[in-house]
């Protein structure tokens, strides 16, 4: 997601629900509650819910129905609903659909896996934070070369991180120990910044939400180096979908909320079920759906028409592609004079 503007362009619309930024930064007491858990856990418990808890968010399904893919559909959900939206990113979207058929598709056949794997998971964290840096920004007000120098440093830090994380079981100790070094020397860089940057900062709300920002990085490279692999993945994952949540739902309710515009919200309206709800429960039905199912039921019609089967062709394939153009178009659609951006306004400040 792109830096938030607090300006309003198109005023003459009504907006009656708005982005609370004191909503989004209260998303950041996740930080705490799971340090203090893993503190009870290692004080108390013997590690225990270390132990119980999966070695890796991608092993445990409910995590992947609640977390990640539901927030990526669901913006891909509201670009292809709206005809004008895909008119206005026409080109962009099918310029960005041939170069991951071609790079990640096609390239897949020359590439090795772990390169595109690399690729892949550094822009994840550089989408992941960016969206929150360009949050705080709003807030912050920090200079450009200020707030470049705290997402590069968060996004160098979280990449270490996230990649200790989902590659400890095919990286030597040796390399293992290195990475964490790497990410623990990014991660003291970043606090170091902050330090420097928070003189900058001329309002308490924006002080909170810069360090915020500096405190996640910071607990998931703890939490991480503690061998507590979901949490460290958890925090960041969930500020980052409910703050995606709040923007998607606070333009439905805006738009739709009184008078539905298309075919999705109108069937909503007819059934009694509010704007509020539509993409989101639209979003975690098909997550399911998709993980549940996706792959046995594309792979039963290969099977039956071609005699054939793709391996993860739902769960890596389209889910993948979505995630993908979902990281590419974030960074557009919520600027300020984009069609969407109209039906968003904030409060709080």
């Amino acid at each position: 997601m792109a830096t938030v503007s607090l300006t309003n362009p198109q005023p003459d619309i009504a907006r009656p629900m708005a982005v609370s930024f004191r909503f989004l930064l209260g998303l950041y007491a996740i930080v705490p509650l799971s340090l203090v858990l893993v503190w009870l856990d290692s004080a108390g418990f013997d590690h225990a819910l270390r132990e119980a808890l999966p070695t890796s968010p991608s092993h445990f399904l409910l995590f992947q129905v609640l977390f990640g893919t539901p927030h990526i559909i669901a913006s891909n959900l509201l670009l292809a609903s709206h005809t004008e939206y895909l008119a206005t990113y026409k080109n962009k979207l099918i310029g960005m659909t041939g170069f991951i058929v071609l790079f990640f598709g096609v390239g897949s056949l020359f590439i090795p896996y772990r390169v595109l794997y690399l690729i892949s998971a550094c822009w994840t964290v550089y989408h992941v934070l960016k969206q929150q840096h360009g949050v705080a920004k709003a807030v912050c007000r920090l200079p450009n070369r200020l707030f470049y120098l705290q997402l590069w440093l968060s996004v160098s830090a979280g990449i270490f991180t996230y990649i200790g994380i989902f590659m400890h079981n095919s990286l030597e100790p040796e390399q293992a120990a290195r990475v964490l070094q790497v990410a623990v020397l990014l991660t003291a860089a970043l606090c170091i910044s902050t330090l420097v940057c928070q003189r900058y900062v001329s309002n308490r709300l924006g002080w909170y939400f810069l360090w915020a920002n500096t405190l996640l990085v910071v607990a998931s490279c703890y939490v991480y180096s503690q061998q507590y692999y979901f949490l460290a993945i958890l925090m960041p994952r969930l500020v980052h979908d409910i703050t995606a949540y709040s923007f998607y739902v606070t333009h439905d309710v805006n738009r739709h909320g009184i008078r539905p515009e298309n075919a999705l919200f109108r069937v909503a309206a007819s059934c009694r079920i509010p704007a509020a709800v539509v993409l989101p429960l639209l979003s975690f039905m098909l997550t399911y759906l998709l993980q549940a199912y996706g792959d046995d039921l594309v792979n039963l019609l290969l099977q039956t028409l071609f005699a054939t089967q793709v391996y993860k062709a739902v769960t890596l394939g389209l889910i993948g592609y979505l995630a993908l153009m979902h990281y590419y178009t974030e960074a557009f659609v919520w600027t300020a004079g984009s069609p969407l951006r109209r039906y968003i306004r904030f409060s709080g400040v």
